[in-house]
């Protein structure tokens, strides 16, 4: 008895123990990033970033939508029934050799079933269906495509920022040791009668400066890996922390600025040259409504008739058809004309648009290059000045221990060294974004990367 009941209980807690051992799994798999690389972080977006599982969710959608207009092409087959009960049964006249005689025709009761198949054979919307559904896939896949591309752009970009931030922070601390020590030599100076207390009170001041940095900067850092979170899909109530490593910055920054110009790497370019063609067809179709019509049937009825409902279902009288069905448009007053001149100017105003995306990408790419240009020789001089603030603050620290130099040139010092390091790595993340801005502006970030 004891083992049919544990039996009976480990069969109950089969369904509780498997859904939470497979979650547990699928967490295990995809849900964790631990000292994740930029890498790691947009793969993971690309699988888990619900923008992207929306445009995967369209394409099914409008792959159900194609499919949805092309069978038009099947037969059609519709079955029927009805009961007619006739209360007053419909009288007819009879006029033979000028006497006049009334007939009444049917039966009191009355039965249809009929089954019929219709056919397309000639169809000017099923033709357009055919034709533009190559078009409407490859449209549906360009929107996923475009929001993968825009996808690894803004996760690059936010990856940077938590490498930068925390760079800063790094760069705070250190500046906060450094101020702890002077705090703690200017206030024995001041105890031993040497220097009166500003000295003292100017590195208490930043001091507390510092501190306050280090306290916005730690609370960004929160909101950023918040936003990098959302960026990738990332569950907001698990821990991500990624890979710090400054010199995977730097190895990142150079670029081919030699590269020509291709339009039709856009995407934005490829959706334009998919919606003309779409255009195109759609003229062509407005120009085959001209087209007749025509389609097939068959059907089968089985009719049943008696006076008596009771005995209405004994005997059918069944009966059978087929044909076609041909229907010529021949006057719609002018609405074909101006479907077909519509068309005509959509796809002309296509055109323009096509143009003027040219001169959008000439102009951002552009912009880009000059903006990469620039920001690489701010990185340069960005990255000088704090090997030589760092010398300046070496010399003076020497020469402030050895009486020579006063403590407020040591506090200009420090804050040089600290203003360059910071404005290397806003170089650095400005340089590393504007080469985001290239690559996006050349068409040459691709979802693979």
């Amino acid at each position: 008895m004891k083992t049919r009941k544990l039996i009976f209980s480990l069969v109950l807690g089969i369904p509780l123990m498997v859904p939470g051992t497979l979650s547990a799994q699928t967490t295990t798999a995809d849900s964790t990033l631990g000292n994740a690389t930029l890498e790691q972080c947009i793969q993971y977006a690309l699988k888990n970033q619900p923008y992207i599982n929306q445009a995967l969710i369209d394409e099914e959608i409008g792959e159900r939508d194609i499919k949805s207009a092309l069978s038009g092409w099947l037969p059609q087959i519709n079955a029927n029934g009805s009961f007619n009960h006739n209360f007053k049964q419909q009288v007819s006249v009879l006029n033979n050799n000028g006497e006049t005689s009334f007939l009444t025709i049917g039966a009191k009761n009355t039965s249809l079933f009929s089954l019929q198949a219709d056919q397309k054979i000639l169809d000017a919307g099923l033709i357009q269906a055919s034709k533009t559904a190559k078009y409407f896939r490859e449209q549906y896949k360009q929107s996923t495509e475009n929001t993968r591309i825009s996808t690894v752009v803004d996760v690059s970009k936010a990856f940077y920022d938590i490498l930068t931030s925390r760079e800063q922070l790094n760069i705070t601390d250190e500046n906060i040791a450094r101020l702890e020590k002077q705090l703690k030599d200017a206030f024995a100076q001041y105890e031993g009668g040497l220097v009166d207390k500003t000295d003292y009170k100017r590195a208490q001041i930043s001091l507390s400066n510092s501190l306050a940095d280090k306290k916005r900067i730690t609370e960004m850092l929160k909101y950023k890996h918040a936003y990098l979170k959302q960026l990738i899909g990332y569950p907001v109530t698990r821990d991500l922390t990624i890979n710090v490593n400054n010199a995977s910055m730097e190895s990142e920054i150079l670029l081919d600025t030699t590269q020509q110009l291709n339009y039709r790497n856009r995407i934005e370019y490829k959706q334009l040259e998919t919606q003309r063609e779409l255009q195109r067809i759609n003229t062509s179709y407005n120009k085959l409504a001209y087209l007749p019509t025509l389609s097939g049937f068959i059907n089968y009825n089985w009719n049943y008739m008696n006076k008596e409902i009771s005995n209405l279902y004994d005997t059918s009288y069944p009966s059978s058809v087929g044909g076609l069905t041909l229907r010529i448009p021949v006057f719609q007053g002018t609405r074909r004309i101006q479907e077909i001149r519509k068309a005509q100017l959509q796809e002309r105003r296509l055109e323009l648009d096509l143009i003027d995306v040219r001169n959008q990408i000439q102009s951002q790419t552009e912009a880009a290059m000059a903006s990469y240009k620039a920001n690489l020789n701010d990185w340069k001089t960005a990255r000088q000045n704090v090997g030589l603030s760092q010398e300046v603050y070496n010399t003076i620290k020497v020469q402030y221990d050895e009486g020579i130099k006063t403590y407020l040139e040591l506090m200009t010092a420090e804050t040089d060294l600290r203003t360059s390091q910071i404005n290397y790595l806003n170089a650095l993340y400005s340089l590393l974004s504007s080469k985001l801005d290239v690559q996006q502006a050349l068409g040459t970030i691709t979802f693979q990367q």
